[in-house]
């Protein structure tokens, strides 16, 4: 057979090259968009009163968090580091009460007590049965603001438990255990137990100023937990005209914790003074402008002996 014949190619077509005019030139991106529109949502450039305004908006806010972390740490740090102090001191004081086998002294209505106040250590455990059986601290000798992140002060130079006068003791109201955060809530004979190595002393809540003038014929004067207690003024005279269980005074006013409180006149015999114990505080909470005071007096005491706790701390 003869050969097939091979297909002819067409001829190839060449596309004629386009020049490019813009080869040689170099364009400046920027220049190049210069005349776009700016989209709808750009903001417009920023002026003195936008960044004095942002500013000072970032300040606050960072202020804010400075007094937030600050309050944090007054309210809630300082508590725990408070408490692990006051079990360290509570761990001295039992130690120390073990170690030291002490003679109760005698039934003496003038009794002294004689106890070896060292400042910044704890001498005496305070219950206040009616906030729970979990309240209890171990009271320090001292106020000062090392003293007081312990737990609760007493004031050098007034009386010690049991003693005519004023045994006066201060603590914080919040921050550094608080251990006077409710203060406010106590009633005219709510009872504040006080125990040293050999003594337990009960005081109760004097009458507040608004039940003194009809103390005689309130119910609750009759009442069980009542007994021994009454307006100082009708038992002790004027000298205690101003004692009452509850006041609230400026932080001058050092008076309160005198061994008669406020009083100004000719000094009183240790023997016609009351047994009395001033907690003082804080007021209102946060503040220091102003202090909360409690005064109450000792009604009972009773020898420390194994297994005996007094009635008094099963008030609630």
């Amino acid at each position: 057979m003869p050969p097939r014949p091979r297909p002819v190619d067409p001829p190839t077509e060449v596309i004629p090259r386009v020049e490019d005019d813009y080869d040689d030139e170099y364009y400046d991106d920027d220049e190049y968009y210069d005349d776009e529109p700016a989209p709808k949502d750009a903001l417009p450039p920023d002026s003195l009163a936008r960044k004095t305004v942002r500013g000072v908006g970032e300040a606050l806010i960072t202020m804010g968090l400075v007094v937030l972390l600050f309050v944090v740490y007054e309210v809630y740090v300082t508590d725990l580091l408070s408490a692990e102090k006051q079990q360290d001191a509570t761990a001295a004081l039992d130690s120390e009460w073990s170690s030291n086998v002490v003679t109760p002294p005698p039934a003496d209505p003038n009794r002294k007590s004689q106890l070896n106040l060292i400042e910044g250590k704890a001498f005496a455990k305070m219950y206040i049965p009616v906030f729970g059986n979990d309240w209890k601290f171990s009271v320090v000798e001292g106020t000062t603001d090392k003293h007081l992140e312990i737990g609760p002060g007493h004031y050098k130079d007034t009386a010690q438990p049991g003693e005519a006068g004023n045994f006066s003791i201060a603590g914080h109201r919040v921050g550094k255990g608080a251990p006077f955060n409710d203060l406010d809530l106590l009633q005219s004979c709510n009872s504040i137990v006080v125990q040293t190595q050999t003594q337990w002393f009960v005081y109760r809540v004097l009458p507040m100023s608004s039940e003194v003038a009809g103390w005689a014929t309130n119910p609750k004067s009759k009442e069980a937990a009542c007994t021994g207690v009454a307006p100082l003024s009708t038992t002790l005279g004027d000298a205690y005209a101003k004692t009452v269980g509850q006041e609230i005074v400026v932080p001058t006013q050092g008076e309160v914790i005198a061994p008669i409180p406020h009083h100004v006149g000719a000094p009183v015999p240790a023997d016609k003074q009351a047994r009395l114990l001033t907690l003082t505080t804080c007021h209102p909470r946060f503040s220091d402008k102003q202090r909360l005071i409690v005064h109450a007096i000792e009604t009972k005491s009773y020898p420390v002996a194994d297994g005996f706790v007094p009635p008094e701390m099963t008030e609630g």
